[in-house]
């Protein structure tokens, strides 16, 4: 009596149709062209219009402007702050540990709505802080130092993560060699531990600052967007995209051109260290 051959899954089918060589190659092509083609698209339209041509007009010089000045205070706010705990998190041993470094890396996966509502229920007018700011006569909410704060709520674990990893792989002998020398404390810091992470840091610190130039969600709910005080350019973006679509599309195209170059230079740095 013979048995009936069991039938083919359709994953089986396609493999005896396509090799599964071609397969892998194409499904690649694929996943290649759908992350690439709207960059390239946009490159496109932007030569096609002469998208550059609105580069003096919408305000996009003055949000160009504002985007390279909050994000360089923001970079400046997270290697002041941020490095003390990368090295806290990367040296101590404590309970909670885990917890400690899961909430520090939220704000990457945190919705940038519930980023936004967040600061505002802390740092608002009627916020947790709201009446003592008050009393103090600052208002933050929708303002210059509003942008400042949210770039730096979401972009600073970028740079704190990769400081973390790079203080737990300095070699202890080294630092303990530098202790017998008379190296201690920050001199220790300064003169070993950092020089030997300084790629690594450098490389956390160029993502960093690109997520803060692309900072949207949690920018236009705490800060809003008023032109030259708190209109970036992805904000500066979506308020074009309908009234002056050459000007959404050349800063877009701004936009991409900084975060290409933060990310090649987060790449050769990273390279470079290893």
């Amino acid at each position: 009596m013979s048995s009936t051959p069991p039938s083919k899954n359709l994953l089986q089918t396609i493999s005896d149709i396509i090799p599964g060589k071609t397969l892998l190659t194409l499904g690649a092509i694929f996943s290649l062209l759908f992350l690439t083609l709207p960059i390239i698209a946009l490159v496109i339209r932007a030569i096609q219009t002469r998208a550059w041509e609105a580069l003096g007009s919408s305000g996009l010089m003055a949000a160009v402007s504002l985007s390279l000045l909050t994000t360089l205070i923001t970079v400046l706010l997270t290697v002041v702050a941020g490095t003390p705990l990368a090295y806290f998190l990367a040296r101590r041993n404590f309970r909670g540990k885990r917890l400690v470094s899961v909430l520090v890396e939220l704000p990457v996966v945190l919705p940038p709505a519930v980023a936004g509502l967040g600061l505002l229920v802390a740092f608002g007018r009627r916020g947790l802080f709201g009446p003592t700011f008050e009393t103090l006569g600052w208002s933050l909410p929708f303002s210059t130092a509003a942008v400042i704060i949210a770039q730096t709520f979401v972009a600073a674990p970028f740079y704190i993560r990769a400081a973390q990893i790079a203080f737990q792989t300095v070699d202890p002998e080294i630092e303990a060699a530098g202790r017998v020398d008379g190296a201690a404390g920050l001199s220790l810091f300064w003169e070993i531990t950092l020089p030997l992470t300084s790629r690594a840091l450098g490389a956390g610190l160029a993502l960093s600052w690109a997520r803060a130039l692309g900072e949207f969600g949690a920018t236009i709910l705490f800060a809003g967007s008023l032109q030259g005080i708190t209109q970036t350019m992805p904000l500066l973006i979506y308020k074009e995209f309908e009234r002056n679509i050459n000007a959404a599309i050349w800063a877009g195209v701004l936009l991409v051109g900084f975060a290409l170059a933060a990310l090649l230079m987060a790449r050769y740095l990273g390279k470079a260290d290893t």
